[in-house]
C-alpha cells in the first residue's frame, strides 16, 4: 500500500521534527534525535502534545479542511458550481474525476498516523501530567474517528451498491511494521462504523471538558457521534448523543442580531470544535475565502458560484440571506457567492467543523424518526435567523432547514446521499449534463491509482 506503506516515512520525518521542537536536551540527547525512531522520541506529555498540534495542523491543509473537502461536498450538489474563473473545481462539480485525480487520502491516512503514534503510547512511561495526557489522547481518538468517518464518505461504496469501506488504520505504520499492517485490504462499510462509534466512544471517556474549541473536547466527541450516527440511519443514538451536547449547558445558538458578525470572530457560543488558522498555517490563496469570491475581481480565484436557485431559499427578513452577495470576478461576470462565511480573504477565519446549530438539527431529525418533539428543535433555528416558525415537520423541511443554515460549509453532499436522493440537475450552471441518480458509481471517489498500482490488497470502487 504505497500511500500507508510509505506514509510511516513522511509521518515520521514530520512527526520527529515535531518532537525535536517541543523537547529539550534534557528529553533527547543527540544519539536519539539522530538515530532513535520516533516512537521512542516520545518522553513527556509536551511531546503528545507537540503532536496532537500537528495532527490539527494537517487537518487545515487546504487538500482537507482547509478548502478542499468542503467545496467540493458543495460544488457537486444543488449548492454551488464551478464557474472556471480559473479553472478549479470544474472536475470535481462535474464528476469527473478519475483514479489520477487525487483527493484526501493521503492527507487522511497522514492525520491518522499522528493520532495513532499518540493512541499507541504508554502513558505510564511519560513525565508529566497524566489527566493532561489521557485528554491528549482521547483527542487523538477523536480525530482517528473523524478522518476515517470522512474517508468513509468519500470512499465508501454505502451509495454504490457495495459494501467495502476503507483500512481502518490503528497502529503506527514504521519500519517494523509486518507485510500485514502495511498492505491493509478495505475493511466493511459495517466494520469502519463501529470502529468510528468505539473510537468516539472512548475518546469521550478519556477527554476531560474543555474550553479551549480549538481542541477535540468530551462534548464536541459526542456532537460528532451525533453527526455518524444520522449518517448510518442510528436514529435512537443520535438522539441520545445530541442531547448530551444539549443538557451540557456550554452551547448556545448564535442569536440573529450576532449571526453574520459570529463568522468574523473565534470560538463563538456556538462552536462546538474548530480548526484554527493563524499566520504560520493560513491557506492564503488556497484558503476557502479566495476560492468562494474575487472581491471584484481584485486578486482572488472566485471559482465557487452559488446557484441562482440559493436565491430563493430565504425569506424576507432571513438573516441567513445576508451571506449572500453579488461578485463581478476578473472577466467581468458576475455571480451570486457567498461573502459572509469565512470572510478573511487571507484565510485567518477559524474553520467551524462542528457547530451548535448542527447538533440541534441532527437531534431534530432523531426525533422526528423517532416521534418526539422535532418541531420544538427545529424552530429554535428559526427564531434565532428571523424566519418565519414551522407549523409542523416532515424530512423535507428539516433538509431544507440544513441546507439554508449549512450551506458552504460542504454537508449538503452527504445529506443528499445518506436521504438517498438523486444529484438533480435543476440549473444550466451546473457543470454535470444530467441528474445523477442515487447508486451511480461517481458517487463514490475512485480509490487513488498510487494505492492501486502499490497495495495488491486493495480493491478499485465500480466505475474506475
Amino acid at each position: 500500500m504505497k500511500k500507508i506503506n510509505n506514509l510511516y516515512k513522511i509521518v515520521f520525518a514530520l512527526i520527529f521534527l515535531v518532537i525535536l521542537n517541543a523537547c529539550t536536551t534534557d528529553d533527547l540527547d543527540p544519539a536519539l534525535k539522530q538515530n532513535k525512531d520516533s516512537e521512542t522520541g516520545i518522553v513527556s506529555v509536551d511531546n503528545l502534545y507537540a503532536l496532537i498540534k500537528g495532527a490539527y495542523s494537517r487537518m487545515t491543509n487546504s487538500e482537507y479542511y482547509g478548502r478542499d473537502y468542503i467545496v467540493t461536498n458543495e460544488v457537486r450538489t444543488d449548492n454551488c458550481f464551478s464557474n472556471g474563473n480559473s479553472g478549479r473545481f470544474t472536475t470535481q462539480a462535474g464528476f469527473t474525476y478519475s483514479a489520477n485525480t487525487g483527493y484526501i487520502w493521503d492527507n487522511c491516512y497522514s492525520v491518522i498516523s499522528s493520532a495513532n503514534l499518540i493512541i499507541n503510547t504508554d502513558l505510564n512511561s511519560l513525565e508529566g501530567d497524566l489527566d493532561e495526557g489521557n485528554h491528549i489522547k482521547g483527542q487523538a481518538y477523536a480525530i482517528r474517528a473523524l478522518a476515517h468517518f470522512d474517508l468513509l464518505k468519500t470512499y465508501g461504496q454505502q451509495h454504490v451498491g457495495g459494501n467495502l469501506g476503507v483500512p481502518y488504520i490503528t497502529q503506527f505504520l514504521s519500519s517494523t511494521s509486518s507485510e500485514e499492517e502495511l498492505y491493509r485490504s478495505r475493511n466493511t462499510i459495517e466494520e469502519v462504523k463501529n470502529f468510528i462509534l468505539s473510537d468516539l466512544g472512548t475518546a469521550y471517556d478519556l477527554m476531560s471538558v474543555s474550553s479551549n474549541k480549538e481542541f477535540f473536547s468530551k462534548y464536541a466527541a459526542k456532537a460528532l457521534e451525533s453527526r455518524v450516527a444520522l449518517y448510518f440511519e442510528m436514529w435512537g443514538e443520535a438522539k441520545a448523543a445530541a442531547e448530551i451536547v444539549i443538557n451540557s449547558g456550554k452551547y448556545s445558538i448564535i442569536p440573529k442580531d450576532n449571526y453574520i458578525s459570529s463568522w468574523e470572530s473565534n470560538q463563538n457560543v456556538n462552536s462546538i470544535f474548530e480548526l484554527a488558522f493563524s499566520a504560520t498555517d493560513n491557506q492564503g490563496i488556497n484558503g476557502l475565502a479566495y476560492i468562494y469570491r474575487t472581491d471584484n475581481g481584485v486578486g482572488s480565484y472566485g471559482d465557487v458560484s452559488a446557484l441562482p436557485n440559493v436565491a430563493t431559499l430565504y425569506e424576507e427578513g432571513d438573516v441567513r440571506a445576508d451571506i449572500l452577495g453579488y461578485d463581478t470576478n476578473r472577466r467581468g461576470n458576475t455571480y451570486l457567492v457567498n461573502i459572509g462565511k469565512y470572510p478573511d480573504n487571507q484565510g485567518y477565519d477559524n474553520i467551524p467543523l462542528i457547530r451548535y446549530e448542527e447538533v440541534i438539527l441532527n437531534y431534530a431529525e432523531a426525533l422526528f424518526e423517532t416521534g418526539g418533539d422535532a418541531l420544538t428543535q427545529l424552530n429554535l433555528i428559526t427564531s434565532n435567523r428571523g424566519a418565519t416558525a414551522y407549523t409542523s415537520v416532515t424530512k423535507d423541511d428539516i433538509l431544507n432547514e440544513r441546507r439554508k443554515e449549512l450551506i458552504f460549509e460542504g454537508f449538503r453532499f452527504d445529506d443528499l446521499v445518506r436521504t438517498g436522493k438523486d444529484i438533480e440537475k435543476i440549473e444550466l450552471e451546473q457543470n454535470f449534463l444530467n441528474t445523477i441518480p442515487y447508486g451511480d458509481y461517481r458517487l463514490a471517489w475512485p480509490i487513488p491509482q498510487s494505492e492501486m498500482d502499490a497495495n495488491s490488497n486493495m480493491e478499485q470502487n465500480t466505475g474506475y
